[in-house]
C-alpha cells in the first residue's frame, strides 16, 4: 500500500510538473479575455468593465459588460447584447445607463430591465455624449458633404473611379469619401437635432481614430467642447494643428479657444463645477510625438495655464478628481506607464511649479482610469500578463487586483522571466534593455535570440501586453528576446524621445547593434542563431540592419517597414510625420543625409541574409510598395526570402484569422532560418 501511494504521488507530480510545461502560443493568445475599463458608477461603488472574447472560427469578437463592487467581489453580467457594447455613460442619478451598439444609442434602468433604442440614425454613431442629468445629447454621425462621381455623371452609375483634386485622399487604412463627420446637439430623434458644424467639410471626431472624448458637455449643458482640425487639403495633410471649440447652444456661438496653439490640442475635460476646462496640448505644429502637456483654462477669461511645462515627460491619459482639485493622469517612467497625481495651484497669478507625485510604482503598464471614491481603478498590463483591473488607494498606492479574467490560462503555463539592463551606447548614454528568457530557462543552454525593434518611431518599449508583437509569446517559443529603449523612446525625458527626428539611421541603430551584442555576449546566447523584427519604423530598422549588420544577423521579420524613403514619401499621406522626421521632401538638397545614409535601399548591395516581408494592401502609412520593393530585391539577390501579403489588411493586423496566420508563419519563417 505503501508503495502505491508513492507512486501515485509521484504520477500525481509529474503530472503537475507536465503542465507547468505548458506555454503561452499564439493560439492559447486568442483565447485570452481583452479587459476594458467602461467606467464607474458616481457613488463610487461599482466598476463596469468589459470582456471581448474572440471566436475563431466566426473570425470576430463579441464584448460583454460587467459590473462589479470596487471593494472586490463577484461580478455580474450587466449588458450582454449582440454585437459590442462601447461607449458606457450613467446618469448623475446612478438611475440610468446609456451604452452605443451596432451605431445607435440605447438607453435602461442601471437596475435592469428591457433597453431601448433612442436613435435610428441612417449613418450610424460616430460618438455620443450626455450631460450629467442625461437629459440634452450631442452625438458624431456622418455627413454627405460631396459630390460621388456615379451623381457627377449619372449615366455611368456603375463606375468605381476615384476623381481627385487634392491631398489628402486616403488615410491609414481607407479612402477619403463623400461624408464629413459632423456633431450633432439635441432630442434623440435625428431630425430633431442641430448640427454644430453645418456647411463645414472638416470632422469630429478627429479621422480616423478619434472617438467621442473629442467632444464634451459643460456639467450644466450651456457649453460643449469639440476637436477639431480645420484645414482642407495640403494645408490638412501637412499640419498637426488641432484646436478646441467652443459651442454655445443658447446663442449658437462658436470661438476657437486654442486660436494661435499650433500643436495638436485633445481631450477636452471640464472640471467638475465647469469653471475649468482641461486639455492635452503639443505646442509644436507637424510634431505628433511633440512633448504633451496637461493645459487648463478658464472659458470665462480665457487665461490658460501649462501645468506640466516643467515636468520632464509626456502625459498619455488624465482624468479630474471629483473634488476639482487634482488631476490624475499616467504618463511613463523609465519604460513603464504609471500614475501620477497634480495638485492645481490655488492661484493661478501665482502658480509656481505644480505638485506632482507618482502614485503608483512597478514593472507594469497602467492605461484607462477612473476615480470611484477613495480610489482609482485602471487597466494594468505587464510583458507577461494581458489587462486586468486594478484599484488603487490615492493616498498609499497600494494596488489591489479586481478583476481575474485570465487567471485560469496564466495559472496553467510557465511564464517567461524578464529582466531590466542598463547597457552603456556608443556615445556614453545609459539604455533601458528588456531581455526575456524562455520558461524553465536554464543558464546552461544555448538560445536563439531575436533583437526586437519597436514601431513609432517614439512609442514606449514599455511593459505592454500586444496580441501580435507579444514578447510572452516569441519567448514561449524558445527565444531570448531583446527589446532595448534606443533613442528616441518615450519615458526617459523629453531629450532622449526626441533624438530619433531627423536622425533615423543614426543613433537609433548604432543603439540597436550595440543591445544585441551586449546580450549576446551571455554564454546562453547561440551567437549562430541571431535574428531581427519588427515593424514600422522597426521595419525600417530592420531594412537597415540588413545593409549594416556585418554578419551578426542569421535571419530577418520586417513587417510594414519603410524601404524606399523617396517612393514613401511620394506615397503617405499624413506628410507632416514625414516632413518632420525625415525633414522634408527627397528633393530639397537640405534632406539629402536622410535621403542617402539613412535610407535602406542604398545599402542594397550590402544584402546577404534571409528576410521574411509582411505587409498590408491597406496600408496607406506605410504603402505596399515598399515591402514589394524590398522582397523584390531580396528574390533578385537570390536570397531565401518569402512575403506574407494581406490585402484587406492596414498597418496592424486586425481580423483574428489573418492575426494567427501571421504567427504561424512569423515562427514557421524563424524555425526555417534560425
Amino acid at each position: 500500500m505503501k508503495k502505491l501511494i508513492v507512486g501515485i504521488a509521484a504520477l500525481i507530480a509529474t503530472l503537475q510538473l507536465g503542465q507547468a510545461q505548458n506555454v503561452m502560443t499564439p493560439e492559447l493568445l486568442w483565447k485570452l479575455g481583452r479587459v476594458s475599463l467602461e467606467g464607474t458608477t458616481p457613488d463610487g461603488q461599482y466598476v463596469l468593465y468589459g470582456v471581448k472574447t474572440y471566436v475563431m472560427a466566426e473570425n470576430k469578437g463579441e464584448t460583454t459588460i460587467y459590473k462589479m463592487p470596487v471593494a472586490g467581489g463577484e461580478p455580474q453580467i450587466f449588458i450582454d447584447e449582440k454585437g459590442n457594447e462601447a461607449n458606457i455613460r450613467i446618469s448623475a442619478d446612478g438611475k440610468k445607463v446609456g451604452y452605443m451598439l451596432k451605431g445607435q444609442w440605447y438607453e435602461r434602468a442601471f437596475d435592469g430591465g428591457t433597453s431601448t433604442a433612442l436613435t435610428g440614425v441612417a449613418n450610424g454613431l460616430n460618438g455620443m455624449q450626455l450631460t450629467p442629468d442625461f437629459s440634452q445629447w450631442a452625438f458624431a454621425t456622418n455627413v454627405k458633404m460631396n459630390q460621388t462621381v456615379q451623381e457627377k455623371y449619372n449615366d455611368l452609375p456603375k463606375t468605381n473611379a476615384r476623381i481627385i483634386d487634392d491631398l489628402l485622399y486616403r488615410h491609414w487604412d481607407s479612402w477619403e469619401d463623400e461624408f464629413n463627420s459632423h456633431v450633432f446637439i439635441g432630442k434623440p430623434r435625428f431630425d430633431e437635432s442641430r448640427d454644430i458644424m453645418e456647411n463645414e467639410h472638416f470632422d469630429c471626431p478627429q479621422m480616423p481614430f478619434g472617438g467621442s472624448e473629442d467632444f464634451v458637455w459643460r456639467p450644466d449643458g450651456k457649453m460643449l467642447a469639440y476637436v477639431c482640425k480645420k484645414s482642407e487639403g495640403k494645408a490638412y495633410a501637412t499640419s498637426t494643428n488641432t484646436d478646441i471649440y467652443l459651442y454655445k447652444p443658447e446663442s449658437f456661438e462658436t470661438i476657437n479657444f486654442t486660436e494661435g496653439m499650433m500643436g495638436y490640442d485633445q481631450s477636452p475635460q471640464f472640471s467638475p463645477d465647469g469653471k475649468t476646462l482641461a486639455w492635452l496640448s503639443m505646442a509644436r505644429d507637424g510634431y505628433e510625438s511633440d512633448k504633451n502637456d496637461i493645459v487648463i483654462a478658464d472659458p470665462a477669461t480665457g487665461k490658460h495655464l501649462n501645468l506640466t511645462k516643467d515636468w520632464d515627460e509626456t502625459v498619455h491619459h488624465y482624468i479630474w478628481a471629483a473634488d476639482g482639485k487634482r488631476i490624475w493622469f499616467v504618463a511613463g517612467k523609465n519604460a513603464t506607464q504609471q500614475i501620477f497625481e497634480l495638485t492645481l495651484p490655488k492661484d493661478w497669478s501665482k502658480p509656481g511649479a505644480p505638485a506632482i507625485r507618482q502614485l503608483t510604482k512597478g514593472m507594469h503598464n497602467y492605461g484607462q482610469i477612473a476615480e470611484a471614491g477613495k480610489f482609482l481603478v485602471g487597466e494594468r498590463q505587464d510583458m507577461n500578463h494581458a489587462n486586468e483591473l486594478y484599484r488603487i488607494d490615492t493616498k498609499t498606492g497600494e494596488q489591489a487586483q479586481l478583476t481575474h479574467i485570465n487567471d485560469k490560462i496564466y495559472a496553467s503555463i510557465a511564464m517567461p522571466k524578464v529582466e531590466e539592463r542598463w547597457i552603456t551606447t556608443t556615445d556614453n548614454k545609459k539604455m533601458l534593455v528588456w531581455v526575456i528568457l524562455p520558461p524553465n530557462f536554464d543558464a546552461t543552454k544555448k538560445y536563439p535570440a531575436l533583437l526586437y525593434c519597436q514601431g513609432g518611431p517614439q512609442s514606449a518599449v514599455s511593459q505592454f501586453y500586444s496580441f501580435r508583437w507579444n514578447f510572452q509569446v516569441m519567448a514561449s517559443e524558445g527565444y531570448v528576446v531583446v527589446a532595448p529603449n534606443r533613442r528616441g523612446l518615450p519615458t526617459f525625458g523629453v531629450e532622449w524621445n526626441e533624438a530619433i527626428s531627423k536622425d533615423w539611421g543614426g543613433q537609433a541603430i548604432k543603439d540597436y547593434l550595440t543591445a544585441i551584442d551586449s546580450v549576446s555576449a551571455e554564454p546562453y546566447v547561440d551567437k549562430a542563431r541571431i535574428g531581427a523584427v519588427g515593424a514600422s519604423y522597426g521595419g525600417y530598422s530592420v531594412y537597415m540592419l540588413a545593409g549594416v549588420h556585418n554578419n551578426r544577423f542569421k535571419t530577418f521579420i520586417s513587417h510594414c517597414g519603410l524601404f524606399n524613403l523617396e517612393s514613401w514619401y511620394g506615397l503617405t499621406e499624413e506628410l507632416f510625420f514625414a516632413n518632420w522626421d525625415i525633414g522634408g521632401p527627397y528633393w530639397d538638397k537640405a534632406n539629402a543625409k536622410a535621403y542617402s545614409q539613412f535610407n535602406p535601399m542604398r545599402y542594397a548591395d550590402k544584402w546577404n541574409t534571409p528576410i521574411l516581408v509582411i505587409h498590408g494592401g491597406h496600408d496607406y502609412r506605410v504603402p505596399e510598395n515598399q515591402g514589394m520593393e524590398a522582397f523584390q530585391l531580396a528574390q533578385l539577390k537570390g536570397l531565401k526570402s518569402r512575403m506574407l501579403y494581406f490585402p484587406e489588411e492596414g498597418h496592424w493586423v486586425l481580423q483574428p484569422q489573418n492575426a494567427l496566420l501571421w504567427h504561424r508563419e512569423f515562427f514557421s519563417w524563424l524555425k526555417e532560418t534560425l
